[in-house]
């Protein structure tokens, strides 16, 4: 095995613990004028989040996000690898979430700033009276202060949804459990409350846990977490009937000034004439969003089609799309060929990676030039940014960006930057639309 992916593998760890993505599937009412449901979406390390250390350089912070990319995706392979059990892993270390969202709770509405993950169902706050809790900046919700707060009871669709082993609690309240691959957890009570959006939006009676118990990797920057999976807990399926199913996302790169914008229902709507879109299939776990991918070009070359769907798990659904990961992950095979056709293409001088994490690195300079990777998925081709390819991780050294997979193959963030990404889980369908995403959509 090559010396980088020894490297590569002490940072894969995953410990097999349970969340259940049900099939029952219910949703929750707007309240209120639906207007234009666009809101600020920034990652974790930019000039906008809470928790962005101006003390750090960009190449510490691409480090910490490999680091945590690498882990996130050893967690969802684990639940790719054993959702057909029943018991379902947690997706992600939660030191590898990396965007973030405000929304408010309760009755008054109380803000809280939460981990917003494609890669999740059950969305959850930090409550009191709390038993264990990590220290966050903003005040902890208090459901005796809210009118709208409702223990879900034990028998209701949401607790079967909620987590793979739910129990009672008193008054036959519904107590859920969130296990994640890093050891972090969050218990407390299912509840519904009404969820309310910058510019008064609100929709009651919206299902999500309020912890009591939460501990683990937890950053003091975020209340809880947004789920956007696919599961019917998520709140994309809660909202349907007034979002139709539609949510998008638009990521700006790394260094921007400007925040990147999610959307929900209308104002999701991706269109245009260079859109294109591939279909979204159904596979297990419900969580996740399967795409097709059938193959990759390194400039006018193409990994063939025969080869790759030997390569590949199966024909069909073979790699998902996740907002919270930022490298790609493509089986080995494609990976290696890849590598090989960019080292006989690439202009510019080959030198090592200091940390022995990346595979193929460059000193950057005037003589380095990379041809463009477009993503082949089923009726869609998808250029990477050029950019995004290879990337400075210390001065004067850039590396590429994809990274070889035994498992799961993932579309991760990096890659979607600057493409206006759409979802319509009613059509089952998902919208590329290149676009400055810095810019005023």
């Amino acid at each position: 095995m090559p010396s980088y992916l020894k490297s590569m593998s002490t940072f894969l760890c995953s410990l097999l613990l349970y969340s259940l993505c049900s099939t029952l599937t219910y949703s929750v009412e707007l309240s209120g004028n639906n207007g234009d449901l666009t809101f600020d979406f920034f990652h974790r390390d930019s000039r906008h989040s809470p928790s962005y250390d101006p003390s750090t350089t960009r190449f510490q912070r691409l480090r910490h996000a490999v680091d945590r990319s690498l882990s996130r995706k050893s967690s969802l392979t684990a639940l790719h690898s054993t959702s057909s059990t029943g018991a379902i892993v947690a997706p992600i270390s939660l030191s590898g979430y990396e965007y973030l969202m405000k929304i408010k709770i309760g009755t008054p509405p109380v803000e809280q700033l939460a981990i917003a993950d494609t890669g999740s169902d059950l969305t959850w706050t930090q409550c009191k009276p709390c038993k264990q809790c990590y220290n966050q900046t903003l005040p902890l919700f208090d459901p005796s202060h809210s009118s709208s707060y409702r223990p879900v009871s034990c028998r209701s669709h949401q607790c079967t949804a909620s987590g793979s082993s739910p129990s009672c609690g008193r008054k036959n309240t519904c107590q859920y459990k969130v296990f994640y691959g890093d050891n972090s957890y969050s218990f407390g009570k299912l509840a519904t409350e009404t969820l309310t959006f910058d510019g008064g939006v609100s929709f009651p009676n919206f299902a999500f846990g309020c912890g009591r118990e939460n501990g683990g990797t937890f950053s003091d920057t975020g209340s809880g977490i947004i789920g956007l999976g696919g599961g019917s807990i998520s709140l994309i399926n809660q909202l349907k009937k007034s979002i139709g199913g539609k949510f998008s996302y638009c990521l700006t790169s790394r260094d921007s000034n400007a925040t990147s914008k999610i959307s929900f229902g209308s104002s999701a709507v991706v269109a245009g004439p260079k859109v294109v879109s591939t279909p979204l299939v159904r596979n297990i776990p419900e969580t996740f969003y399967y795409l097709t991918l059938e193959g990759l070009s390194v400039g006018t070359e193409r990994f063939a089609n025969a080869k790759l769907l030997s390569s590949l798990e199966s024909s069909e659904g073979n790699i998902i799309i996740d907002s919270g990961t930022t490298l790609s992950f493509f089986p080995e095979e494609m990976y290696n060929w890849v590598e090989g056709a960019l080292k006989d293409a690439v202009k510019g001088e080959r030198v090592e990676d200091a940390q022995r994490i990346f595979g193929l690195c460059y000193k950057k300079g005037d003589g380095f030039r990379s041809p463009a990777i477009t993503a082949h998925f089923k009726n869609a081709d998808v250029v990477l940014a050029h950019d995004s390819i290879f990337v400075e991780t210390e001065k004067g050294i850039v590396c590429l960006t994809l990274f070889p997979s035994e498992g799961l193959a993932i579309f991760g963030n990096l890659h979607q930057m600057n493409y206006r990404i759409g979802y319509d889980l009613e059509k089952r369908q998902i919208y590329f639309l290149p676009t400055h995403c810095s810019k005023p959509q």
